[in-house]
């Protein structure tokens, strides 16, 4: 399997067949010291913005990766947009559920200040947390070989959400709700939003207002799930009722 590497200056007049690309700086030197990609390997290179090529690297040095291409792909916008709205949660659980939701195809990712939020993003802690999930999605699109790094959205409060309830469909992960994540068919929508609460749930005031302002609620089965878990789970569902898998 090829290893992608990025490079947000790749032009698409230089992504053909026969041409040679590569990517210099950091991304060279994490290729060639850590990977240990060699001339002959085949590998990949993106934009970030679904373009990518694949070909044999020519030359493999610390301060640049060249590769000549033979293959194009672009991927496309993805239609609909799917959104994981995650609530900060304690140690590595947040962090867990956006790499997984990345690698599971994502669009865009909002951390959520939940009202039951353990973990707290104040002062400089929002840079960094913001930073922090820019980095674990860009791994981990690597990782999978993704065309689109998702977008990492501003922290957002309660109140952010009612309002984005009105302009996109959204749906609350509510293990009490009555309505089955099975049930929602996705493909009306230009983009959803799956809001997963924190490790205590949804506070009873925010479940109001959000149903309030139009969110629904869905259940994904009789269990509860973590909440490093649910938004993978939710984003599987919905692939799988799209049929991108």
């Amino acid at each position: 399997m090829s290893t992608l590497f990025l490079n947000p200056e790749l032009e698409p007049a230089a992504a053909v067949v026969g041409a040679r690309v590569g990517v210099r700086g950091d991304e060279a030197r994490h290729a060639v010291t850590v990977n240990r990609i060699r001339p002959g390997e085949t590998v990949s290179i993106g934009d970030g913005e679904g373009l990518v090529v694949t070909g044999a690297v020519v030359s493999a040095a610390p301060d640049e990766l060249v590769i000549e291409v033979a293959e194009v792909r672009t991927e496309p916008w993805p239609s609909p947009e799917l959104w994981l709205v995650q609530a900060l949660a304690k140690g590595d659980r947040d962090e867990l559920a956006v790499q997984a939701a990345t690698e599971l195809g994502v669009t865009g990712v909002v951390p959520w200040a939940a009202d039951r939020s353990v973990s707290r993003w104040e002062g400089a802690k929002v840079a960094k947390g913001e930073a922090r999930w820019r980095t674990i999605t860009r791994e981990a699109s690597k990782q999978s070989l993704r065309g689109w790094l998702p977008q990492v959205a501003p922290l957002a409060r309660t109140s952010d959400l009612v309002r984005l309830a009105g302009e996109t469909r959204m749906l609350l992960l509510d293990p009490t709700a009555h309505t089955a994540l099975t049930a929602i068919d996705p493909a009306g929508a230009a983009r959803v939003h799956l809001v997963v609460g924190p490790e205590g749930g949804f506070a009873p005031a925010e479940l109001e207002r959000l149903s309030g302002a139009g969110a629904e609620r869905v259940h994904l089965g009789a269990g509860i799930l973590r909440t490093s878990t649910a938004g993978p789970a939710a984003l599987a569902v919905l692939n799988a009722r799209l049929g991108r898998w």
